[in-house]
């Protein structure tokens, strides 16, 4: 057993955990390898294509990737034996470089390691509230947007529990954490028959690809725009990583959890801003945007319906 976790999370420096196996196999994704070359060729033509797709829609496209931790904090993990240069992530960065639908994270996020707080949780695959906070300032300058005068000043809680990488050995550490209260002006405007129901159920925490909610944001100091953002846990459809964020500086926000775009769906809200947020480890597998959004809603109540913009 211990053997397994080990080949699963690696125990770093001064209680630093690290993933390192699972289903992506993530160490493995920075070793050279014909087939991640062909791989990340296929995203590079892939965010490519979804640019010009969106343009011609008269919608601009973002992409971004959340680095891996270990793209980041690689000096923390005590001899682990890779080369962070070697980052998925890094390699697409270089290479859509002069492509302004890319926003690298990685080096602003490497840059910025060594500050005054953490960027990502100590036993946690996932980044924490001052690592959601540091890449959302960084998507809204590439956007061309402002955060709320008082976003960064809101009151914050702490929580003391096992996350998930701690969750994964024997002794189970817990972690004490900062959360920012971020739902303050915006408000849930549609929530998926899938995510009702799942919530009903009590059982939100296990939802995850096909979620799909709207956020509405009234207040006069909003930014105009709509947002219609396919993302992961580390943007989530409750109000409290980068979904929030952004539901509180834009007018509408719409958020899906899915890898693979539904361009029917962003056809018919017409966007101003397609964003795009993805874990790097999630590399592995190139989506073919054929997504559905109303497939994920057909064995729950209601019908799935495609709310259209405000």
């Amino acid at each position: 057993m211990r053997r397994k976790h080990r080949e699963i999370v690696h125990v770093g420096r001064e209680g630093w955990l690290f993933l390192i196996g699972g289903s992506n196999g993530v160490l493995a994704q920075y070793r050279a390898t014909p087939a991640r070359w062909w791989r990340l060729r296929a995203w590079t033509k892939l965010i490519e294509a979804r640019a010009a797709r969106a343009r011609g829609l008269g919608i601009r496209y973002v992409h971004t990737l959340v680095p891996e931790k270990l793209s980041v904090y690689d000096d923390r993990t005590d001899g682990l034996g890779f080369d962070a240069r070697r980052s998925p992530a890094r390699w697409l960065a270089r290479r859509l470089i002069d492509n302004p639908a890319y926003v690298d994270l990685l080096g602003p996020m490497r840059a910025a390691r060594d500050g005054p707080v953490p960027l990502y949780y100590r036993t946690d695959t996932h980044w924490n509230y001052d690592g959601c906070l540091f890449a959302y300032r960084t998507l809204l300058r590439a956007c061309g947007a402002v955060p709320p005068a008082d976003l960064f000043a809101r009151p914050r809680f702490e929580t003391t529990r096992v996350r998930d990488l701690g969750d994964k050995l024997p002794a189970a550490p817990t972690e004490t954490a900062s959360h920012g209260i971020i739902d303050r002006d915006a408000h849930r405007h549609y929530a998926s028959p899938l995510v009702e129901a799942y919530e009903a159920a009590g059982r939100a925490p296990d939802l995850h690809v096909g979620a799909h909610v709207v956020y509405r944001n009234d207040t006069p100091g909003a930014d105009p725009r709509t947002v219609v953002l396919f993302g992961d846990s580390y943007a989530h459809f409750a109000p409290i990583m980068l979904t929030g964020l952004l539901a509180e500086t834009f007018r509408e926000v719409h958020f899906v959890w899915s890898s693979s775009l539904d361009w029917t769906y962003i056809e018919a809200v017409r966007p101003d801003l397609l964003l795009f947020e993805m874990a790097e480890r999630f590399l592995t597998r190139v989506p073919d945007d054929r997504f559905d959004i109303r497939a994920f809603q057909k064995d729950v109540p209601g019908d799935g319906a495609t709310p259209q913009a405000a």
